[in-house]
């Protein structure tokens, strides 16, 4: 809380004094980081009122407005390429680095760790269509249309990804709510200490809202030192978007994610870890390209074949790793070295 009572009058002060790029990216950065924290402590507190998958759900919400928001203003500035390399970062993020993470560090302290296998199966199939099936096809059909064909078939591909993903929160929270419903117990075995929320539930959803207010304003400062940034240390708008803005967007949920396997809260770490990619790619991605019509330059649903490659392949690892239902240190160490590797080719690109 104190980074952001520091950093966020500071931003305000640097937007009128126009300090330099590199101190406002820093500042806006960790003013950021911040105010994640925040968010991050009131969507625990609301997740302990509401139970494991609602918790799950508003943590990757709350995280994914972060870069909403990050991504809007990148839209507004034109910068789409950025835009779509922080969607990429955010997948190949939650799935290699937040839930590489997670197992590695729950794995440290507790040998071996359950979770959902149910979960684990229904997210195996969403992230197939996801990155796999909705993803890629704009990239292979588009080769043959002009700029206006490919919009439209972005736009229409989007609405039905949007409509997908909220069929799947009614099938998992209301119809089949039953079917998904975990174990009170840890990995363990042992029956888990119920805990008591940090903030009430309406001082959570007040503090929610200050502070996304609050990161609306600094990420509009935030990108405006992009490209200033990029050309000072040599970064390609692909690194910026990818490593940056998508570490820099999902603090909080990292965090919340990270905290939680290292207490056996399995559950609830992959559901934010997976759940976070899979609003990102079904609803955050999509929900861009219909912003983007109201802006001057719309954002097609098509990605580099770098960034497919890359998002595919962090999917099917998850996929095969997750579907056993358990997890161990040497697996997050395996979701991490296929991040790093990443990343490295994403930085010499």
């Amino acid at each position: 809380m104190v980074i952001s009572f520091i950093g966020v009058p500071l931003v305000v002060a640097g937007s009128f004094m126009h300090w330099t790029s590199l101190v406002m990216f820093i500042l806006c950065c960790v003013s950021i980081i911040g105010l994640s924290a925040i968010m991050g402590r009131a969507t625990e507190s609301l997740a302990i009122i509401s139970g494991p998958r609602i918790g799950g759900l508003l943590n990757a919400t709350f995280g994914n407005a972060v870069e909403l928001i990050i991504s809007i203003f990148s839209l507004k500035a034109g910068l789409i390429g950025i835009v779509l390399a922080s969607l990429t970062g955010s997948v190949i993020g939650n799935l290699l680095l937040v839930l590489g993470l997670s197992f590695f560090l729950g794995g440290l302290k507790h040998k071996r760790q359950n979770f959902s296998l149910r979960d684990a199966r229904y997210n195996a199939g969403l992230l197939i269509f996801a990155i796999i099936v909705a993803f890629v096809i704009p990239e292979i059909f588009s080769q043959g249309m002009d700029d206006r064909g490919t919009i439209s078939l972005s736009v229409g591909i989007s609405v039905i990804m949007i409509l997908l993903y909220l069929a799947g929160l009614f099938f998992k929270l209301v119809t089949h709510r039953g079917f998904f419903t975990g174990s009170d117990k840890g990995s363990h075995g042992k029956p888990e200490e119920e805990e008591e929320p940090e903030w009430s539930k309406g001082k959570a959803i007040l503090i929610l809202l200050l502070a996304t207010a609050a990161v609306a304003f600094v990420s509009e400062n935030l990108v405006h030192t992009f490209e200033d940034i990029g050309e000072r240390f040599g970064w390609s708008e692909l690194f910026i978007g990818v490593i940056i803005v998508a570490i820099v967007g999902n603090a909080a949920e990292h965090a919340s994610a990270l905290i939680l396997a290292v207490k056996d809260k399995m559950d609830v770490s992959v559901e934010i870890a997976i759940g976070s990619t899979l609003q990102v790619a079904m609803f955050v991605a999509p929900a861009l390209v219909l912003v983007s019509l109201m802006m001057p330059v719309q954002m097609p649903l098509v990605f580099t074949i770098a960034e497919l490659v890359a998002m595919i392949t962090a999917a099917l690892l998850t996929i095969v790793i997750t579907l056993d239902g358990e997890s161990n240190w040497f697996e997050g160490l395996t979701l991490l070295a296929a991040y790093l590797i990443m990343g490295i080719g994403f930085f010499f690109l």
